[in-house]
């Protein structure tokens, strides 16, 4: 299950400058294929901010994700990511939308790997449209939309991982993650429990800006990833910030709600 998981790590690089980055895509030890699933989104003390439908498909040797979130109040976030998986993972085109009260500035990003392209379509504080277009080297690593699909294909032993991603700050700025498995969590599953990998995701600030941070409150917080490991790893549940500076939210896995059966009529 994807994702957006959102893009949702990286755009919390505020300030981000360059980091020199080590292309290292992740091998495909799993493939996807058809999906669909059903997300929530709360903030961390429990409340629902808003609900998530999944939609995958794969044809050819190309993967669609396309990930909603509709807030309950009125916000909109949308993430589809294109990628082949030809023994490793590759970002072919990643769009990000989102808009409404939840975000501090409406946003609209398009990255084209093959023209190795970034534009973002943004709002001021004046509530004026500026536009970013930008041509950058992008790493073959590049992770926008496809974190909780690469942690699935990390071998058991491996600890820790590094990729790259464009953060909206809200100019495009590519920045570094570094991905630590920290653990193992136990979770239930009716009268079943069963242990998740804990992965942490850090936004890797470098030069000036990363040194600069912690001391003036800009550095960005650790977000989190559970995955179910074994013979069919699935995404269970994440923590991220969804823009840049925001704070997190919590994604988890749901089931849709059937309205209350009618009781049968008492018997005469």
């Amino acid at each position: 299950m994807s994702r957006s998981l959102v893009t949702s790590f990286l755009s919390a690089a505020l300030l981000a400058s360059p980091v020199p980055l080590r292309a290292e895509p992740v091998a495909v030890r799993y493939s996807e294929g058809v999906v669909h699933g059903f997300l929530v989104l709360r903030a961390l003390n429990g409340q629902i901010l808003a609900d998530g439908d999944l939609n995958q498909v794969a044809r050819g040797g190309r993967v669609t994700s396309k990930l909603v979130f509709r807030f309950r109040d009125g916000s909109y976030h949308e993430e589809t990511a294109v990628f082949s998986q030809s023994h490793y993972f590759q970002l072919i085109t990643n769009h990000l939308i989102q808009r409404g009260p939840s975000f501090s500035h409406p946003i609209d990003m398009l990255i084209d790997t093959s023209q190795r392209h970034v534009t973002v379509r943004y709002g001021d504080d004046d509530g004026k449209e500026k536009v970013a277009d930008e041509h950058m080297d992008l790493p073959p690593d590049l992770a926008n939309g496809l974190i909780s699909i690469l942690l699935k294909n990390v071998a058991p032993g491996g600890q820790s991982i590094a990729l790259s991603t464009i953060a909206a700050t809200p100019k495009p700025r590519l920045v570094k993650l570094e991905i630590m498995r920290i653990g193992e969590d136990r979770f239930a599953n009716g009268r079943f429990s069963s242990k998740a990998s804990h992965f942490a995701v850090k936004v890797k600030l470098g030069g000036v800006t990363g040194a600069v941070a912690p001391l003036v409150g800009k550095e960005p917080p650790d977000s989190h990833v559970w995955i179910l490991g074994g013979v069919a790893p699935a995404f269970l549940k994440s923590e991220s910030p969804f823009y840049a500076g925001g704070p997190l939210w919590r994604i988890e896995l749901t089931s849709p709600v059937w309205p209350q059966a009618i009781a049968p009529r008492a018997r005469r």
